[in-house]
Order: C-alpha cells, then sequence, then structure tokens
C-alpha cells in the first residue's frame, strides 16, 4: 500500500525538487548578469525529470538484504542532481558575460509559474487521498 501510495506521488516529488534546483541555477544567472566572462548555465529540465523518475523506479524493484549486523548501511544519494548546460547567446556582448536577461526573467517566471502549478496538483492529489481514507 505504501509502494503504490509512493510511487504515484514520485513524479511530483522529483518535479519539485528538480523546479526549485532550476530555480537555483535561474536565479544564479540573474545574479551574474553583470559580471565579466560569467556563462549562463541552465538544464534540460524534462529529460532530468524523466532520468529522476526511472531512477526511482530501479531504485523500488532493487532492495538489498543485510545478513548480518555488521554490514554498513547504504545510503542513498540525491538523484535531482541535472547536468547543467551553458546557454547559447542570442546576442553576444563585449565582456564576454552570456547572461540575457530578458530571457532569464522569462525562464524564472516560467518555472516559478510552473513549481505553483504543481504544488496545486500535488496538494489537491492529497486532499483527495485523504478524503478517500476517511
Amino acid at each position: 500500500m505504501i509502494d503504490k501510495l509512493d510511487s504515484s506521488l514520485r513524479f511530483h516529488q522529483e518535479a519539485l525538487n528538480l523546479r526549485a534546483r532550476r530555480q537555483e541555477v535561474l536565479s544564479t544567472n540573474i545574479a551574474h548578469a553583470d559580471t565579466p566572462n560569467f556563462k549562463a548555465r541552465d538544464f534540460d529540465f524534462s529529460s532530468a525529470l524523466t532520468q529522476a523518475v526511472d531512477r526511482g523506479r530501479q531504485a523500488q524493484s532493487l532492495s538489498m538484504a543485510g545478513t548480518s549486523s555488521r554490514h554498513i548501511a547504504g545510503q542513498a544519494q540525491a538523484g535531482t542532481e541535472a547536468e547543467l548546460m551553458y546557454r547559447t547567446p542570442n546576442q553576444s556582448s563585449i565582456d564576454g558575460n552570456t547572461v540575457e536577461m530578458d530571457v532569464e526573467r522569462v525562464n524564472f517566471a516560467d518555472n516559478a509559474m510552473r513549481y505553483e502549478a504543481n504544488l496545486t496538483v500535488l496538494s489537491s492529489k492529497i486532499k483527495s487521498l485523504l478524503s478517500a481514507i476517511q
């Protein structure tokens, strides 16, 4: 029962973690808009989400059996690390900075809106699960 609940909420958990990570990356780009030779970075959200969900499925299917009390317990790795890529600017700048504030602002606002939408969907899903339990 708990496995089904975890798997039904895993997508939203991974999406929220990746949205938060992307918000950090975009805010770093905005903060360094005037830094000479700073290169704007971002990651492909959809492929990172697919990889994170697939890693979660693989982790569910594999479980380790401890046969001795002296075994070292394994620790889960953070699965929200996406591969950061450099952004190609539409218009180059003299100081080598590739941050374009208009692009960054649009991506920042879009990501924030999608984060809020994901929270709303997750909240309604939890409310419907709670009403089904009662």
